[in-house]
């Protein structure tokens, strides 16, 4: 355990990148939608944004930069691959609790605050982020930990194929969506695919993107035995 939480703490050595980068990050989009929101007419419903995204789409970044960038020194430090990647693995946690909560936190202060007093809706999204506190915070660590953990996975890509295995990895994911596509159509079955969508509650959608999560932390295992460095 120990050795995870200090490969935990290696990676927290690039402060900026893993602390400091996402929340300024998502500091700069709300601000830019806040003077929107002010400077704007408000429409009935107040203002929604999907400004939320960019904290993680950011961590997609960090997760993926983390394996392209640290993993060949942490190699140099003796450390197992399976031991470096349940370390990393250890830290997403750990920031998935936290920074949902901050998250949770902030909603709280907008829904007081009505919006910020612009009807600002940054951090209470419509139906999968607009229910009691703690399943915002759950679905929040979720989000964040697949964002993450998908883009460790992407980064192990490129580590172990370079750029042609990685194009190959996105090209093959949109292959397998395309196909989806296709089948459902030609079963004319779009109608079971609204209905499923429709009667799904937040919550499970939560479910759902924790099995995703749970895919993306094994395929990245699986990548990373064979990794060179």
């Amino acid at each position: 355990m120990n050795t995870l939480v200090n490969v935990a703490r290696y990676h927290l050595v690039e402060r900026i990148a893993w602390l400091a980068m996402p929340w300024g990050i998502l500091a700069f989009s709300f601000l830019v939608n806040a003077v929107i929101a002010a400077t704007a007419p408000v429409p009935a419903h107040g203002f929604y944004t999907g400004g939320l995204a960019s904290i993680y789409v950011f961590l997609l970044i960090c997760g993926a930069l983390s394996m392209s960038r640290s993993l060949p020194f942490g190699m140099m430090l003796g450390v197992s691959r399976r031991t470096y990647y349940l370390g990393t693995g250890l830290l997403v946690l750990v920031m998935g609790v936290v920074f949902g909560l901050v998250l949770t936190l902030l909603q709280l202060v907008e829904r007081a605050s009505n919006g910020w007093g612009l009807r600002l809706h940054f951090f209470q999204v419509p139906w999968i982020m607009d229910g009691p506190w703690y399943q915002t915070w759950l679905t929040s660590f979720v989000l964040l930990v697949l964002f993450a953990l998908y883009g460790v996975w992407y980064g192990l890509v490129f580590r172990r194929w370079s750029l042609l295995g990685l194009v190959t990895f996105i090209a093959a994911q949109m292959v397998v969506a395309l196909l989806a596509v296709v089948a459902i159509s030609l079963s004319h079955d779009w109608s079971a695919v609204g209905h499923f969508f429709t009667a799904l509650t937040a919550v499970a959608l939560t479910g759902v993107l924790a099995v995703i999560a749970a895919a993306m932390g094994a395929g990245g295992l699986s990548t990373i035995r064979r990794v060179t460095v």
